[in-house]
């Protein structure tokens, strides 16, 4: 390779565009799976829960939704310096992520659910199923399949959330690629790089969610 080619820069950057890479995927990842269990809670609380805790819930899910997501961050980072509470840059993203992907997720669960008809519930009474039996057995079998679509939504915003995350210093895969624009001055292509890494990225997501809709469609009857 030729020095001063873009092939000689992008190999030259390579383990430090890899680790960015590994930043991304691992923030996202734990964001994802925290805002999913948290979220999904939190919208059955939405749904069933007693009054005083759906209030509570709706005030969090509405001002977190409210909040632009690099608030968010800024506000979680230098807010838990404040508290003189010692947490690292990755981290303090991956809470505010989570904070948000938790908001998203609980109002995706709370709309899956009271979505479904009310003759649903009433067929589980109607076979002598309890409350929680209903849940289970009747109402979140069908509210998952209706969950995926705007799941898939929110996961793929995570990933191209993660790019903030360099605000606080965190080299994820586009600082990682910034930073190597600021040794070659090659903008256009390494910007392009980078949108091809994050395309590929959201394009296995999309279809590892299609492919298990296609799954769980064939196995609701």
């Amino acid at each position: 390779m030729e020095r001063g080619t873009f092939l000689y820069e992008i190999w030259v950057a390579r383990w430090s565009i890899l680790e960015g890479l590994g930043v991304t995927l691992s923030s996202s990842a734990m964001t994802i799976l925290i805002g999913s269990i948290l979220g999904f809670a939190l919208g059955l609380i939405l749904t069933f829960g007693i009054l005083p805790l759906r209030w509570i819930a709706r005030l969090y899910v509405d001002v977190m939704r409210g909040i632009p997501v690099l608030v968010l961050i800024l506000f979680t980072y230098y807010g838990l310096a404040i508290l003189k509470i010692p947490v690292k840059p990755f981290w303090a993203g991956v809470i505010a992520l989570s904070l948000f992907c938790t908001a998203h997720m609980a109002e995706t669960v709370r709309g899956a659910v009271q979505s479904l008809p009310a003759g649903q519930t009433e067929a589980g009474k109607a076979i002598g199923l309890r409350f929680w039996q209903r849940v289970r057995f009747v109402i979140l079998p069908q509210a998952v399949r209706r969950m995926l679509p705007p799941w898939v939504n929110t996961a793929l915003e995570i990933v191209k959330g993660t790019t903030l995350l360099s605000i606080i210093g965190v080299v994820e895969l586009l600082l990682a690629h910034q930073q190597a624009i600021a040794r070659n001055y090659m903008v256009i292509q390494f910007y392009l790089s980078a949108t091809a890494i994050y395309l590929v990225l959201n394009f296995a997501i999309a279809q590892a969610a299609a492919l298990l809709e296609r799954r769980y469609a064939y196995l609701r009857y």
